[in-house]
């Protein structure tokens, strides 16, 4: 069973991808934007995104763009705006594959309302993808998932041979058909615990904020 390395060496010209270009529609106001910790949601993700040692972190803004541009230290990430975030997280999916740069051999989706994801895991889930190939003898396997207790979740990470499908999906749950209609392709990391909380509602603004409080 794979484990979660504490600081395994970036490999492979690793991107991360931050999807953070959601309007907040059912929220009614920037969830990027939200107190948590010493800052906001979209600073715990951000700083997770620099713990894993990316070659590349590309940011997707899009719904209150300016005001997350001027509010969040975005130091060190490319910044992709998505005029269509509207249609979906695909949209800025695609965004972001288009921003790569070229020798780019893997990518790590990661959201930006999703801030109890560890690195420790978005880091063992891009070597999963290329340790996977080399055990059976060859190529990597294409897309990585991590399998908590409940199901799987984020963070999702692909190679460079997905890139062109990434680029051509279309609505907010394609990501998801896709792992079913590649699931040949599919390795999973094995992560304890239950997959970690993205906030749309309030409700779950005030259970991220529990469980930051429980885990102080």
């Amino acid at each position: 069973m794979p484990s979660l390395p504490e600081h395994p060496p970036a490999q492979h010209g690793t991107a991360g991808l931050i999807l953070a270009a959601g309007a907040s529609w059912r929220l009614g106001r920037p969830k990027q934007l939200l107190p948590y910790g010493r800052g906001v949601l979209l600073d715990a993700v951000l700083a997770t995104a620099r713990d894993c040692g990316f070659d590349q972190t590309v940011l997707a803004l899009g719904g209150s763009a300016a005001k997350v541009q001027r509010t969040v230290d975005t130091t060190g990430c490319d910044i992709v705006l998505n005029p269509d975030f509207g249609e979906g997280c695909s949209s800025s999916i695609a965004a972001g594959i288009a921003a790569l740069h070229p020798d780019t051999d893997a990518v790590v989706l990661l959201l930006g309302d999703q801030p109890e994801v560890r690195a420790a895991t978005a880091r063992a889930l891009a070597e999963l993808l290329f340790a996977a190939g080399a055990d059976a003898g060859q190529g990597a396997p294409g897309i990585a998932v991590c399998r908590y207790d409940d199901g799987v979740g984020h963070p999702l990470a692909f190679t460079r041979r997905m890139f062109p499908e990434l680029a051509a999906l279309h609505g907010d749950k394609a990501v998801w058909r896709l792992l079913a209609q590649r699931a040949g392709d599919v390795v999973e990391l094995p992560v304890p615990g239950t997959v970690p909380l993205d906030v749309d509602t309030d409700e779950d603004y005030r259970r991220i904020l529990a469980a930051l409080e429980g885990a102080q």
